[in-house]
């Protein structure tokens, strides 16, 4: 019996996107009618002679066969994969370990020596090391671009393009790449565009609507939203998902398991919910931040001082939860932050159901991640000056989080 037909819920009508957080790829228990998807512990899956589907070239749509090893398929991954399709209306998905191992699935599946990647100036750092640091190694040229700046991206492109990986909004900055534009330019030349959308989710941007080939997430981060389990996925078109799937999902061996994909499924329950309630306490602490007499810059996308707003405003259906801001005196905010905040974890990452806040310095960035042009370094100083404070903002009262600004700032 193929993977998905144990999987898949009929409905006659399109779902709305709460629901389908919900209900997409779920089906209760065949032997049970346990509601709750079930936690497929096991590693090996018995079959029958035959039906192992593998060809002379390597290994067929791994989606369409028996669940044989949890390596390639689990069925509790898949309900996963079946979900985030869903939400972001695509046809298919693949489940993996974390947010960097679906750029590097992506970037090792569809680029080989000889070809050129177009990557954002500002993404991930982590993903925006692989792609400078390793990728040259296997003869990959690479190159960084402004991708606010749609005549920067077609100055770049070359006979060899293949790939352009956009994020937006882009980590740390919040900087958006307007991709129906971008999307225009890249299916004119017929290049595939991804888009890293973990900042955005697919409540507030679905890229596949417009124009991008691939979504990339972190699902550690909004997706999941609890802060507990690490994960990532890349949703597209099945023959392009399955040709990711059937390299870098066999080779690479970066395989979610099942109890993590168990705890983001129920994070997405209630995605819908959470983005919703974080970004309206967003915009009152941002336009808290923005009249505060000690805070010399804000960047939020809900935010008319925005740079981008009015493409915020026609690209994201909700301005987010994440707030960068600046002020004179970081070292002493942030000590405060992480000493006396009663609201704030101090620390990485972002999209907990808690706040949290880190200052990112941007030499400590410049040194360790980035390499900027001057124009570029110009252009990301316009942003983030000396460094910025990231905040990440979570489920508590905003008056609650404000009380812990107002001291952070003003002892």
């Amino acid at each position: 019996m193929p993977a998905d037909s144990l999987l898949s819920r009929s409905v006659s009508r399109p779902l709305g996107e709460a629901t389908l957080t919900l209900n997409a790829g779920l089906a209760h228990d065949p032997l049970t009618r346990a509601i709750a998807p079930n936690i497929a512990m096991s590693v090996n899956n018995a079959f029958t002679p035959g039906e192992g589907g593998f060809s002379a070239d390597g290994v067929a749509d791994l989606t369409s066969l028996p669940f044989l090893y949890a390596g390639w398929t689990n069925p509790t991954v898949r309900q996963l994969e079946l979900r985030i399709a869903a939400l972001e209306h695509t046809d298919d998905a693949l489940a993996t370990a974390s947010g960097t191992a679906a750029a590097a699935a992506v970037f090792f599946s569809l680029l080989k020596a000889g070809d050129h990647l177009i990557l954002s100036d500002v993404c991930y750092a982590g993903i925006h090391e692989l792609a400078r640091k390793m990728l040259p190694d296997f003869g990959v040229e690479v190159s960084t671009v402004n991708l606010s700046r749609m005549d920067d991206v077609v100055a770049a492109i070359r006979p060899n393009t293949r790939l352009i990986h956009a994020e937006s909004p882009c980590n740390p900055l919040l900087r958006l790449t307007d991709l129906t534009a971008l999307g225009a330019i890249t299916r004119a030349r017929g290049i595939l565009l991804a888009v890293d959308s973990t900042f955005a989710t697919p409540v507030a941007t679905c890229p596949i609507d417009l124009g991008a080939d691939l979504v990339i997430h972190s699902l550690t981060k909004f997706m999941n939203g609890h802060g507990d389990a690490m994960g990532g996925c890349v949703a597209g078109p099945k023959a392009l998902v399955e040709r990711i799937r059937s390299r870098a999902g066999v080779y690479l061996g970066a395989t979610l398991s099942a109890q993590n994909a168990w705890l983001i499924m129920r994070g997405l329950d209630t995605l819908v919910v959470r983005m919703r309630a974080m970004s309206a306490s967003a915009h009152t602490v941002a336009t808290y931040l923005q009249a505060h007499p000690a805070v010399s810059g804000v960047i939020y996308p809900g935010l008319e001082s925005h740079p981008q707003h009015a493409l915020a405003c026609a690209q994201m259906r909700l301005a987010g939860a994440l707030i960068t801001f600046q002020v004179r005196n970081p070292d002493a905010v942030a000590m405060r932050l992480a000493q006396a905040s009663s609201t704030f974890d101090y620390a990485f990452s972002i999209g907990h159901q808690r706040s949290l806040a880190v200052f990112l310095k941007t030499q400590d960035l410049l040194n360790s991640s980035f390499e900027l042009s001057p124009e570029q370094l110009a252009d990301y100083r316009r942003y983030a000056g000396d460094g910025v404070f990231r905040l990440s903002i979570g489920l508590e009262d905003p008056q609650d989080l404000i009380h812990d600004l107002e001291q952070a700032l003003s002892a």
